[in-house]
């Protein structure tokens, strides 16, 4: 069973969601059989490198929200991921353009590192104040994640994976996708938003009912015969 993810990294409910999503993962029987790709989005693809101001001052300006309902809703977001083991810190966050994370994360993907990537990407950008738009930063990272200097600094002098992380664009567009965390299960089942965990668990079983259904053995001819010998909730002849 192949589960597709669009998220943005900078996109704060999008970590609350990996980790529900995670939990129910953890508790589903077959998860061995699970295949999990995270796919590109970008909640803002206008926003520069580096934004000069703070995560308020950027939603509040650039999304005309007034400063005391950005604040609330910080507040709100923030107890959320504290249920999830997230420590948010609003204040520190620093709002920069996520597209060369992105990148970082299908080079990583390339060589088993995604969801490793993905995970300190979100990580760092909302509990520990890093730049996710800083070189210096990104390649810290893929060295930390075990990535070769080459390929890094590849990212940076070229347009590597770019065309990938296009292409996770366009995808979203084609399935209709307007907001993040977006989880696809096998191209037939659709998941909007930071669902409770029993919402993704519940999404798991049936989706894996759809894809191996029990194949009853012996039916058909003596399918009287068998039934004679099965004790219902109305009748158990002896």
């Amino acid at each position: 069973m192949k589960i597709e993810i669009w998220s943005d990294v900078a996109c704060p409910w999008c970590y609350i969601g990996k980790r529900r999503f995670e939990t129910a993962l953890a508790a589903f029987p077959h998860r061995d059989s699970v295949q999990v790709q995270w796919r590109s989005y970008q909640l803002d693809p206008t926003l520069p490198e580096h934004y000069d101001g703070t995560e308020l001052d950027y939603l509040s300006t650039r999304k005309g929200l007034a400063p005391g309902q950005v604040s609330q809703m910080f507040e709100h977001v923030a107890a959320q991921a504290k249920d999830e083991g997230l420590n948010y810190r609003f204040d520190a966050v620093v709002v920069a353009n996520s597209f060369t994370a992105h990148r970082l994360i299908h080079l990583a993907a390339a060589h088993g590192k995604q969801d490793a990537a993905k995970e300190r990407l979100l990580s760092d950008h909302f509990e520990h104040g890093k730049d996710i738009g800083s070189q210096e930063y990104l390649t810290a990272l893929g060295l930390d994640l075990g990535l070769d200097a080459a390929d890094l600094a590849e990212l940076f002098s070229t347009d590597a994976y770019a065309d990938a992380v296009r292409n996770d664009f366009a995808e979203a567009r084609a399935l209709g996708i307007s907001g993040v965390p977006f989880f696809v299960i096998d191209r037939k089942f659709g998941l909007s938003g930071a669902q409770p965990a029993e919402t993704f668990t519940a999404a798991l079983e049936q989706a894996w009912q759809e894809s191996n259904p029990l194949v009853m053995v012996g039916a058909g001819e003596n399918a009287a015969a068998d039934a004679a010998g099965t004790c219902g909730p109305d009748s158990c002849p002896v």
